[in-house]
């Protein structure tokens, strides 16, 4: 407990008597030193290992011996509910020694956000969105706002790493730095990832830095696989299963949990729901339940996958499976909290695609492998994001500096690089140049104008919906094309019950619902999922070999799994891609090596209408093919798209309007393809990268 000494006496003092703790977990004490010093740090920690404590505490010791006033840190978190659920608890901390939280997101009134202006909190929890949002709003004054800033927090990194937001919140980090006199000390709260010294060298491009915590994968817990063929099979399960204890269900679609939620309800079981597409009242109402009830399911999306506190949950559920191993270890990390449990996670499979993928993760989970947390290549377009914030932050910048500040922000890319960019969107509007100042121009504010910027101050894109309201009460948001059909008997599902359309009121982008008895769909559009070569390689070993001792597979599952291998590729075959004819005269192309793979493979072969559809193990064709005709040593960066193929390609990239084709091309090739492996070593290993759901051709 040396370390522990070097805490503030005062903090000290209230770890043991006012929290009772007799002492700190491992991770929480190696955080001390590193911390209390100043330097960038990773935290890594399985779910509910104490991460955040171990960067608060020493935190807070060093915000009272030094005596830091005003906003000194920033508690950065991917998703509100977890902003909402770390309040309390940090502002219980904070409180001990005289400190104070405020949180500030989307759903915090504006009555709440002006008290925290005129009485700055010590801490301020909040997302990156909400950051670039103070950033660029008239109503703060940056530099006495910003201008204390020692410590910025990053929790749950790995998931910000995974997409474009981490991109977003790194560049808004350096941007605060703008105002900010000293260098601020950058923590990552992280579970397993299997890259740590990247994942901090990439948050903390500079200053001293130490990972902390071990990178390993516990394989200590109860983990089964069965398979119930429908979801209807699923409800009966659920229903009948656990009873008198509390269970979270996850669903891998918003879609899937609505309609669960509303088949259990039909079954008089006590539902809760949580997904992205509810109201915020909603939401709070699963959020409270970990904490008030007992005898209850709460069906989720990735919503409550991260970090928030749970309690004493009993039981996770997953219906079908997640796309990574990260993922699945997240989600089971829900359980096994109280002294004396074990973690656990039961699978129910609604059909076979999702029954090979629960066993690929389970065997890959089994001998402790876990993804890599790369962000995604090729981030010109959050550069172009960047440049349009920056700019309306400071109403203008000389060119040169935004290019500095630019290439600071993005360290990877090139001056020239940045450059040509800031040229090519003052060509088209986005910057207006006048004697080598620029400005926000005329097709920034047509575009991204609406709402003070709303749409301009987040890196991801989402779809144009629609808010369902029933009287006073908002009760999520839906799908324009559930509005299609007959105006009479236009049924929904939402918030886990049937609702009837009763009018449409576009102009305020409002739907107005009325209870329903029964029916009713709900459907959101999305993209699918990708699965990584180390996923499909997975499922191959695990159909071929076994999951390991780790997972037991059911009955059900084993009869299923039989079945699988009836028309699954020679079991004995250890070399090379693979065809097989099925009985509608078509053939498979077996390649495990992952959907951008495939992509890439796919790409080789003429015909559009030859290809018929594409997973992460291969490819169904019209007509058989000769494996040996493919070119293994395809360059993605050779690929070729037609303007209609690009522009389909690119409707996932948020603005990607602003980019050059040739730009806007290599961010194509880079994240929707990849090189695939040779055939002569298809199924050999696992490979660093990421990611059996199917994409239509």
């Amino acid at each position: 407990m040396i370390e522990f000494e070097k805490l503030h006496p005062v903090l000290q003092y209230h770890v043991v008597n006012s929290l009772g703790w007799d002492s700190l977990r491992p991770t929480q004490l190696q955080a001390i030193d590193p911390i209390l010093s100043g330097a960038h740090c990773l935290l890594l920690a399985p779910t509910a290992g104490g991460k955040t404590e171990a960067a608060i505490i020493p935190v807070l010791s060093r915000m009272l011996t030094l005596a830091w006033p005003g906003v000194s840190v920033i508690y950065v978190c991917p998703i509100k509910a977890l902003l909402n659920n770390l309040e309390q608890r940090l502002s219980h901390y904070a409180g001990l020694v005289g400190r104070r939280v405020a949180v500030w997101h989307g759903d915090v009134s504006q009555s709440q956000k002006s008290h925290a202006i005129k009485d700055a909190p010590d801490i301020l929890l909040t997302t990156p969105e909400s950051l670039e949002g103070m950033l660029v709003s008239t109503r703060i004054d940056r530099r006495a706002w910003f201008g204390n800033l020692r410590v910025a927090i990053a929790d749950e990194l790995h998931a910000f790493a995974a997409d474009d937001r981490g991109w977003h919140l790194r560049a808004v980090l350096h941007r605060l730095q703008q105002y900010v006199p000293n260098e601020m000390q950058r923590l990552g709260l992280s579970a397993t990832v299997s890259n740590p010294t990247e994942l901090l060298d990439w948050f903390a491009p500079t200053g001293i830095k130490q990972v902390v915590g071990s990178p390993s994968v516990s394989t200590d817990a109860d983990v089964t696989i069965d398979f119930v063929g429908s979801l209807a099979n699923a409800v009966t399960v659920i229903a009948r299963l656990y009873r008198g204890s509390k269970r979270l269900v996850f669903c891998d679609s918003r879609s899937r949990a609505e309609q669960l939620t509303s088949a259990l309800r039909g079954q008089e079981v006590r539902v809760f729901l949580s997904h992205a597409s509810l109201s915020h009242s909603e939401r709070k109402l699963a959020e409270t339940a970990f904490a008030d009830e007992k005898d209850c399911v709460i069906v989720a999306t990735s919503t409550l996958e991260l970090g928030i506190d749970v309690g004493d949950l009993d039981h996770v559920i997953q219906i079908d499976a997640p796309s990574t191993v990260s993922s699945f270890l997240q989600r089971m990390g829900r359980t096994g909290r109280r002294a004396g449990a074990r973690r656990s996670c039961l699978f129910l499979c609604t059909n076979d695609d999702s029954l090979m993928l629960a066993m690929g993760i389970c065997r890959l989970w089994g001998e402790g492998w876990v993804e890599a947390a790369f962000p995604p290549p090729e981030p010109w377009a959050i550069l172009a994001q960047q440049a349009m914030a920056a700019t309306l932050e400071r109403s203008q910048w000389p060119r040169q500096d935004l290019v500095s500040l630019l290439c600071g922000s993005f360290p990877e890319s090139s001056a020239e690089g940045v450059a040509d960019l800031i040229g090519h969107m003052v060509q088209l509007g986005f910057l207006m140049e006048t004697d080598g100042v620029l400005q926000v121009g005329p097709a920034t504010e047509r575009q991204f104008g609406r709402a003070h910027y709303k749409e301009l101050l987040a890196s991801f894109s989402g779809a144009q919906l629609l808010l369902g309201r029933f009287g006073s009460v908002e009760v999520g948001f839906i799908d324009p094309t559930m509005l299609a059909g007959d105006k009479e008997n236009r049924l929904l599902l939402l918030a886990g019950k049937s609702w009837r359309i009763t009018d449409v009121d576009w102009r305020r982008r409002t739907v107005w619902l009325e209870p329903a008895k029964e029916g009713g769909k709900a459907r959101w559009t999305g993209s699918g999922r990708t699965l990584s070569r180390e996923i499909a390689q997975g499922i191959c070993g695990a159909l071929r070999e076994g999951v390991g001792k780790q997972t037991v597979i059911s009955k059900r599952a084993h009869l299923e799994i039989e079945h699988i291998l009836e028309n699954f590729p020679d079991a004995d075959s250890t070399s090379g891609w693979l065809v097989t004819m099925n009985e509608f005269g078509g053939a498979r192309l077996w390649t495990f090596g992952g959907t951008r793979a495939n992509r890439t493979i796919a790409k080789q072969i003429q015909s559009p209408d030859e290809v018929r559809r594409i997973d992460a193990l291969g490819l169904d064709l019209k007509t058989p093919i000769d494996p040996s005709e493919l070119n293994s040593g395809l360059v993605v960066a050779d690929l070729q798209f037609s303007m209609e193929e690009i522009k389909e390609r690119a409707k996932p990239i948020k603005f990607s309007e602003c980019l050059p084709t040739a730009v806007l091309i290599q961010i194509i090739r880079m994240r929707q393809f990849e090189q695939p492996s040779s055939p002569a070593g298809a199924h050999d290993g696992h490979e660093s990268g990421h990611g059996l759901p199917r994409e239509s051709q």
